[in-house]
C-alpha cells in the first residue's frame, strides 16, 4: 500500500515574510519543494535539514516560528 505524508518547514526573513518548504514522503522517497520560488529536490536523507538550508541560503529566512 502506498502511503503519502506531508510536512512543512517554515521560517521568516528579516522583513517578516514567511517562507515555506514542504516535505512530501511517498514510500521511502522524499521530495522537498519551496512555495516561494518553486525549487524542488529529491532528498532521501535529512530532508528537513536540507529544507532549512535552502530557506537560510536562498531566502535569508532564519527565524523559527517555534
Amino acid at each position: 500500500m502506498l502511503q503519502i505524508n506531508m510536512s512543512k518547514v517554515s521560517r521568516w526573513d528579516q522583513h517578516g515574510r514567511e517562507h515555506v518548504v514542504r516535505v512530501r514522503r511517498t514510500g521511502v522517497q522524499r521530495t522537498i519543494s519551496c512555495d516561494t520560488c518553486g525549487w524542488r529536490r529529491n532528498a532521501q536523507f535529512l530532508p528537513w535539514l536540507k529544507a532549512e538550508e535552502h530557506l537560510a541560503e536562498t531566502h535569508q529566512a532564519t527565524v523559527d516560528p517555534g
